[in-house]
């Protein structure tokens, strides 16, 4: 369960003790409905005018928010940079590149029965959605589905961690600033908070944190039957063969494994290779992690600190009767874990028993990558999968007989940045995805629209639907059922150019014959006249 924090300086929504002035949650979602009937958000130059208010906000408080999540969790601010502000800047940019085209209504391809209709998607907003946040990323995880849910028309109720307070703090006190609170308010609060919010009714709810704490919010969004976005977590498996190039792979995995000290949802969790490739992987690691910190972990800047005492405790016990290979060491007064490799580690472990969300992996050997993707199917589905290998026979294997929220070979995390690739888990470690164009599709309700005219011939091959049934009539209705395809659109261009072809021929034919008739006829009324001439003469 994520631990609620003591927020004195915040400006939590008490809903017990409300005092004037202060909305409790029910008022604010109420109130948050009024603005979105108001139909404000549906415009196109509304939401642009909001996303680029998100852009100043990124561009003008970076140092505030850096220095919020160095209180939190001493980020480091490369991370803070790269991982949160920037991730959350490109997803805003991408938005407003395609904002227009983003809200223009989908095409769909027409069949023969609807060859004379229009029929498309219309991107219909939900309405007013609540996203919650987690504190291991606190303004990333947080501010994303916020960009979509703007750029999709919606209202938002903003829910930061109240783990990671000095940032959630900051993000109440800055972002009215830039966005207009009327439609996006930022609501603060702990576990009790939390739980009077989802007592109310949303559109939409979009949840980022542990699997224990989705299936609490899965439960009450049921109550409305509200759709919903999981992001959770799980124990995300590397595979190592003896294929892979070990001095790199050692310096991907540990990357992944120390960024925001492991506490990230896709951070490499254990371990499975041979005893071969462990003997020579743990000697590259000790290497790379010589390189990363200079040698000394604990005085580094670029290395931060668990979140909160129970964290720590949790990943100390953890540590308790197992062999570490590397590191091990840990400082409770400054919530310091070192970055620890353990080895010997047996499947029934406590270790091995939940999430680590630390930085903290287990080596657990297999005998080969059959024995791996049984371990790995034997568990909960992960939110990741890392497999290093330069076997194509491999990758393959796992592909087709593993099943996680996304793969990545040869490398860990990455696959979150790049550019079209969906995010999201299955199973246990979440359900939905977003990113790019997914993020803005997540919170649309893909409306189906068929529009049709009251054009004659359409209207003719309409008069077949109804009654009285005839011979004629059912047998046409069944052919065009059973044929009633989508037209491939590479044909299109070919059937119009057929069909246009074949009228033309036959209208060159009959405007021949119409000529033919015609000059008959002049030359049939002149004959009296020559002959009158004739006669003239």
């Amino acid at each position: 369960m994520i631990p609620r924090a003591k927020l004195s300086n915040a400006a939590v929504i008490d809903v017990e003790n409300v005092s004037a002035g202060k909305n409790t949650a029910k008022e604010l979602v109420e109130n948050t409905r009024k603005a979105f009937r108001s139909q404000r958000t549906l415009s196109y130059s509304f939401r642009r005018e909001q996303l680029r208010n998100l852009l100043r906000f990124f561009d003008n408080e970076a140092e505030a928010i850096c220095e919020a999540l160095y209180k939190d969790l001493k980020k480091p601010k490369a991370e803070s940079m790269a991982g949160e502000i920037c991730m959350v800047r490109r997803e805003v940019a991408g938005a407003l590149s395609n904002l227009k085209s983003w809200m223009e209504p989908e095409e769909v391809k027409k069949t023969v029965a609807n060859f004379f209709d229009d029929l498309y998607v219309y991107n219909d907003p939900y309405g007013v959605v609540l996203v919650i946040g987690a504190w291991n990323y606190p303004v990333q995880v947080c501010m994303i589905p916020v960009v979509g849910a703007i750029a999709a028309g919606n209202c938002v109720i903003i829910k930061p961690s109240e783990v990671a307070s000095a940032t959630a703090q900051t993000l109440a006190t800055l972002l009215p600033k830039y966005l207009d609170p009327e439609f996006y308010p930022v609501f603060l609060g702990g576990i009790e908070e939390t739980a009077d919010l989802l007592k109310n009714r949303f559109d939409y709810i979009f949840y980022t944190g542990s699997t224990e704490v989705g299936k609490i919010i899965h439960q009450a969004a049921s109550k409305y039957l509200t759709p919903i976005t999981l992001e959770l977590g799980g124990k995300s498996p590397v595979y190592i063969d003896n294929t892979a190039n070990l001095k790199i792979a050692a310096k991907r995995i540990l990357w992944g494994k120390v960024q925001n000290s492991g506490q990230i949802c896709v951070g490499p969790d254990y371990i499975l290779c041979t005893k071969e490739v462990q003997k020579e992987l743990i000697p590259h690691m000790e290497k790379a992690l010589e390189e990363f910190f200079d040698g000394n972990i604990k005085t580094n800047e670029d290395y931060g600190r668990i979140v909160s005492q129970k964290h720590f405790n949790r990943l100390a016990n953890m540590l308790k009767n197992q062999k570490a290979a590397i590191g091990g060491k840990s400082d409770e007064s400054d919530l310091f874990v070192e970055p620890t490799v353990l080895i010997d580690v047996k499947p029934e472990d406590h270790v091995m028993q939940e999430e680590v969300f630390g930085p903290i992996i287990s080596i657990i050997n297999v005998k080969d990558e059959n024995e791996a993707i049984e371990f790995i199917n034997d568990r909960e589905k992960p939110l990741a999968l890392y497999i290093f290998t330069n076997s194509s026979k491999v990758k393959k294997m796992f592909l087709e007989r593993t099943s996680s929220g996304g793969v990545l070979i040869n490398d860990t995390v990455m696959h979150l940045i790049a550019d079209g690739l969906p995010f999201g888990g299955v199973g246990h470690s979440g359900m939905g995805s977003y990113h790019g164009k997914k993020t803005f599709d997540t919170f649309v309700h893909k409306k189906s629209v068929l529009s049709k005219s009251f054009n004659l011939i359409a209207e003719k091959i309409e008069s077949l639907k109804y009654p009285p049934y005839t011979k004629f009539k059912s047998g046409s209705l069944a052919l065009v059922m059973r044929y009633n395809r989508s037209l491939p659109t590479k044909y299109v261009p070919h059937l119009c150019a057929f069909v246009l072809g074949i009228a033309a021929t036959v209208g060159c034919y009959y405007l021949k014959r119409y000529v033919k008739i015609c000059y008959a006829s002049t030359q049939i009324e002149q004959i009296p006249f020559e002959n009158l001439l004739r006669r003239s003469q």
